[in-house]
């Protein structure tokens, strides 16, 4: 099954002509969630023809404006398309109230039950077949990263599986209870089966680099990283408890992933050659998103 990740904004604090605050989303079997929440998410959403009915829920890596101020305006337009499924959202534990003020201006049209639950490290949500990780990260403020993996399925070797004379329902049986009586022959689960490991895609940011990240991104398809800063700015980035480009492509490196994508950066930045500059000098296979940059994998 695919994967379709669109960072819809990619600034860094404040907006600029091009880039609008932090938001993605990721669409799965028609199910959308969104990471984090800026102003203007509900535009971009428009322009990826992305329907706000569709999200299952919102992640929120922390309570800073830029990064969850656009929930005002996206609940409201839910209720006024007759939103009827609960909407969840996360957000670090102790800052559901920050939340809360958000969407209790305009009860009229908000019909639908919306769901705040406050997180910590570990599992916060299972779909049918995926499931989105918390781990801990290093801000100002109490923040998370959020890993979405996608389950691990048994793929039959069907040729070989049908030779040994299973059919139909004996396939579920099998995979249920690990072995299946042919004839006078049993057949195991591991005989005609292999685990097809399930893709893996991190966001983190507003963060400086840890070892919780390293460990959370450990061999993802996607690593979408914070990079408000370029090398010669690390000063900055460690006073502001952010990231350098080129901290976060050792990261990467660390971790083994296979793609690095650089969002959030300062407006400081008018184009992104430093940026990349620094990150490919150690890891290559790294972008810097601008809004709307998309991964299918």
């Amino acid at each position: 099954m695919q994967i379709k990740t669109i960072i819809l904004g990619t600034a860094g604090s404040a907006p600029t002509r091009e880039r609008r605050m932090p938001s993605v989303a990721m669409i799965y079997e028609g199910e959308v969630l969104l990471f984090d929440c800026g102003e203007g998410t509900q535009f971009r959403m428009l322009e990826h023809d992305i329907n706000p009915v569709k999200v299952k829920a919102i992640f929120i890596s922390h309570a800073h404006g830029d990064h969850t101020i656009g929930i005002a305006g996206l609940v409201r337009t839910m209720g006024m398309n007759n939103r009827k499924e609960p909407l969840l959202i996360f957000v670090p534990a102790g800052d559901e109230k920050v939340i809360q003020s958000l969407i209790t201006f305009d009860r009229a049209l908000i019909t639908y039950k919306i769901i705040i639950r406050g997180i910590r490290s570990g599992l916060v949500y299972s779909g049918r077949e995926y499931e989105v990780l918390a781990f801990k990260l290093r801000h100002t403020i109490p923040t998370y990263g959020y890993a979405f993996r996608e389950k691990s399925k048994t793929k039959f070797k069907k040729e070989l599986a049908h030779r040994l004379g299973i059919r139909g329902e004996m396939f579920s049986k099998l995979e249920k209870n690990g072995s299946v009586k042919v004839g006078k022959r049993t057949v195991r689960l591991s005989q005609v089966s292999w685990r097809q490991e399930g893709k893996k895609i991190v966001y983190a940011t507003d963060t400086r680099p840890t070892q919780e990240t390293i460990a959370a991104a450990r061999n993802a398809d996607l690593l979408i990283h914070e990079s408000s800063y370029k090398a010669s700015e690390i000063g900055l980035a460690r006073k502001r408890m952010h990231s350098s480009a080129g901290e976060v492509a050792m990261l990467a490196k660390k971790a083994g992933v296979k793609r690095l994508v650089l969002t959030h950066i300062s407006a400081r930045h008018r184009t992104d050659t430093e940026l990349l500059r620094d990150a490919r000098n150690i890891f290559k296979n790294t972008v810097v998103a601008n809004d709307g940059y998309t991964v299918i994998i």
